[in-house]
């Protein structure tokens, strides 16, 4: 098995069987791994946004890795070709076009909170640019990403409805409980006169 103008084998050259299949730094199976893991992630989350690294410092990636890990986040740099492969079977697949250049994936379980950890992040730094995104089946572009993050997250939901499900309650403990003290206030002045 020849290689090069020397004849020389693979094995000859010290590289043995792996050298085949390596290609851009991994090989067959960490590219099957990346796949199954972009498509387990492409089916459990609420968004995903597309955004475009136009030369970031480390010390930035790290910065926006946190606030998105603090916001119930992820942020991920993917091969494309990789990431178009994993959309198949998924929601995402009009997320697909988007996927040229360097670009980085937020993603979360909350429809909101990627978009708002990448919108509030965009605003620090010009080499940080967002593309568009989706929710499940729905494309966004950078208008929809951003009408997006404006949104309250789900938790801010959640503390909503449980204040509006336990102000009626409270207000009808009040009323109950104010019968009963007025019985009280009542009784109490009558015993009152009498002692008097």
């Amino acid at each position: 098995m020849p290689f090069g103008a020397g004849g020389k084998s693979n094995r000859a050259c010290g590289f043995g069987s792996t050298f085949m299949n390596v290609e851009n730094g991994m090989d067959r199976a960490q590219k099957s791994a990346a796949v199954a893991e972009l498509n387990s992630t492409f089916s459990e989350v609420g968004v995903v946004v597309v955004t475009r690294n136009l030369g970031m410092t480390v010390a930035q990636s790290t910065d926006l890795r946190n606030r998105m890990r603090d916001a119930g986040a992820v942020y991920k740099v993917s091969k494309n070709k990789l990431a178009r492969i994993a959309l198949d079977g998924t929601d995402y697949g009009s997320i697909g076009d988007m996927l040229t250049g360097p670009v980085g994936l937020a993603t979360s379980v909350d429809p909101v909170a990627a978009a708002k950890v990448a919108v509030d992040f965009a605003k620090t730094t010009d080499k940080f640019e967002i593309v568009g995104g989706a929710m499940g089946a729905t494309a966004l572009d950078l208008a929809g990403v951003q009408a997006l993050a404006t949104l309250p997250s789900l938790d801010e939901l959640r503390a909503k409805i449980i204040g509006l499900v336990v102000a009626p309650a409270t207000k009808l403990a009040t009323i109950a409980q104010a019968p009963a003290a007025q019985i009280a206030r009542v009784l109490s002045a009558y015993a009152e006169k009498e002692a008097a």
